[in-house]
């Protein structure tokens, strides 16, 4: 008996990412631009993006809790309804990519998600997502943003 050459092991990117579950929830979702190219800081983009993200929460296939959209990426808390939270993704990224019809890459592969486990989870991320656009220096306080589910534009002063 002759001895076996020792096969090199293969090494199955697809295997070493854990599938997401199906089940109902509430998540905080991270998706970036590709290459992380700032391709929301024009505001024709990020309109673009919350007009798809709000046509999709209009047509029911999710609650939307919060978003944000900073330069380079997005914050959402969603809650799929009926369908996958992959599905959801699906939506709102093709969508968007439909309705922008560019020839070039626009996100990243993929996006990373975190079941909200409880209320005060909820709070810390949402917390975490009004204030991205303020720890980065796109606006004074949350509300000033305009590419986000806090903003409240101010008021003007029109009484003379």
């Amino acid at each position: 008996m002759g001895l076996q050459p020792l096969r090199q092991a293969t090494y199955n990117r697809r295997m070493a990412i854990p599938a997401r579950t199906s089940r109902p929830g509430t998540f905080f979702i991270t998706t970036a631009t590709y290459n992380r190219r700032r391709l929301f800081q024009l505001p024709a983009n990020a309109e673009l993006f919350i007009e798809t993200l709000q046509h999709y929460r209009h047509e029911g296939h999710y609650k939307l809790h919060a978003f944000v959209v900073m330069p380079d990426h997005i914050h959402l808390i969603l809650t799929p309804q009926v369908i996958t939270l992959e599905r959801a993704m699906g939506l709102i990224k093709g969508g968007f990519s439909h309705r922008l019809a560019s020839k070039l890459p626009f996100w990243q592969r993929g996006f990373t998600d975190h079941r909200i486990r409880d209320a005060d989870d909820l709070a810390t991320r949402r917390i975490y997502l009004i204030q991205n656009p303020v720890r980065g220096g796109l606006a004074t306080t949350a509300e000033l943003y305009p590419f986000s589910s806090a903003y409240r534009p101010a008021k003007s002063d029109l009484s003379g």
